[in-house]
């Protein structure tokens, strides 16, 4: 650990001058360098607050907020906390994690600090980089996260980058330092918790300091990144017209398609900034296919509450809490949808539920579209010779007023109704031993 030491001291150059939030949830990693900045304060003077998150969602949350609060009276540091009252129906890990920074950034702001710190260390990176390559994202999201982030007012560090989790648990008990123990970090429903104890140990086996290498890694990929982002910028600077978040359609489509690309994701690191964890590869291609779309006038959902509009030659980006009526959207790969859900074309699926429709398309008339509701809609239901409404369908699944208008229906080319996702299979859906050559997923 004498890294982080120099890095603080030597590279930071941490002074009487400075003041540094602490996102501090008091588990191993953040102790281990709430310990080491308590040390290095003795000498060099400088502000600590340190800052906890109760997210709500375990009995012991409330311990664990009590044990770091002593800890910190104890050793005359400024503990502030907050507890997530409420969660919406997004992932719960993005959702926790946007309410985090977004309460840090508030400490900074209250505290005028010119860092926050975070204890992310080489494990976590491991983790980040191996699920990014998995999911997908872009380049930058592939390097996973950095160990230091100028925002406009503040830095964001984080130092333990360099060394691995073992090494954290061995700095803690050779000091003698307390933590508490989050349960869930065990439980595999997590997808980051798979990775760490599946992947992670056949790492350790073929090289103890693989995190190095994937911090080596990252370093290059940002390296390139930035090369690639000097060159896009002034693209960027030419194509996109910020002050109406739009750009002209035939002007993009002359630039390099690697270029392309990227100018997509500046525009879109511009609107989504610090929730850009949210966008991946996949949305990227959905524009794409937009600006390449024959059709004149069209558009596409985005993560929210993004709607991209194209309008002939141009093509707009709309953030706002806009009131959606109807939608159509046809069905290629997948769709976003204005409900935050995605209904996605996939090879196989083990679900049998009615998050899963299986189709033939001899028996339908492609492409699939997904919209909303008409006046009057019928769906042939499987198994009965009549049809029902699907004003009643909605009735007897309780769906609220409030998400019958955009609850997505989808219907071939005929605008027959094959499926109404998570709630009812029409009688084209398919059965596991039956034939059928697509399997369209809800979720």
């Amino acid at each position: 650990m004498e890294e982080i030491y120099h890095y603080l001291t030597k590279e930071l150059c941490l002074n009487a001058e400075d003041i540094i939030i602490l996102g501090c949830s008091g588990g191993p990693d953040s102790m281990a360098l709430l310990s080491i900045l308590n040390d290095l304060e003795k000498k060099l003077h400088f502000s600590i607050v340190c800052c906890h998150v109760n997210h709500n969602v375990r009995a012991e949350s409330f311990q664990e907020k009590e044990f770091l609060e002593q800890w910190c009276l104890e050793h005359g540091i400024v503990f502030e906390s907050m507890v997530i009252e409420h969660y919406g129906d997004d992932n719960f890990h993005n959702e926790a994690r946007t309410i985090r920074y977004r309460y840090f950034e508030d400490m900074v702001h209250k505290y005028n600090a010119n860092y926050l710190m975070t204890a992310h260390h080489g494990d976590d990176l491991t983790e980040t980089i191996l699920m990014r390559l998995v999911r997908g994202s872009t380049l930058i999201g592939y390097a996973g996260f950095q160990r230091e982030v100028s925002h406009c007012d503040y830095r964001l560090i984080r130092p333990l980058i360099t060394v691995s989790k073992e090494e954290i648990y061995q700095f803690t008990s050779a000091h003698k330092i307390p933590y508490v123990i989050d349960q869930s970090n065990d439980k595999e429903k997590y997808t980051r918790n798979r990775y760490r104890k599946k992947i992670l140990p056949f790492l350790k086996e073929e090289d103890s300091k693989y995190y190095e290498k994937f911090l080596k890694f990252s370093t290059s990929l940002v390296k390139y990144n930035n090369y690639i982002d000097q060159q896009a910028n002034r693209e960027y600077k030419k194509i996109y017209q910020s002050d109406c978040q739009s750009f002209l359609i035939p002007k993009f489509l002359e630039i390099d398609p690697i270029l392309q690309e990227k100018v997509l994701n500046s525009i879109l690191a511009t609107i989504y900034q610090d929730d850009l964890m949210v966008i991946h590869d996949r949305h990227v291609q959905l524009i794409q296919n937009l600006i390449h779309s024959k059709k004149k006038n069209s558009f596409i959902f985005l993560p929210d509450q993004v709607k991209v509009v194209k309008s002939y030659d141009l093509l707009k980006f709309q953030r706002e809490s806009f009131e959606i009526d109807t939608y159509e959207i046809e069905l290629f790969d997948y769709a976003i949808l204005p409900n935050g859900k995605t209904i996605e074309r996939v090879e196989s699926v083990e679900s049998n539920g009615n998050d899963v429709c299986r189709l033939d398309s001899q028996e339908i008339c492609l492409p699939l579209y997904i919209r909303t509701r008409k006046y009057g809609d019928k769906i042939a239901l499987k198994g009965t010779n009549g049809h029902r409404k699907i004003k009643d369908i909605f009735i007897d699944s309780k769906i609220p007023m409030k998400d019958r208008e955009l609850w997505p229906i989808v219907v071939d080319a005929k605008d027959t109704i094959v499926w109404i996702p998570g709630i009812k299979k029409s009688k084209f859906n398919k059965q596991k031993n039956e034939n059928y050559d697509i399997i369209v997923k809800y979720y």
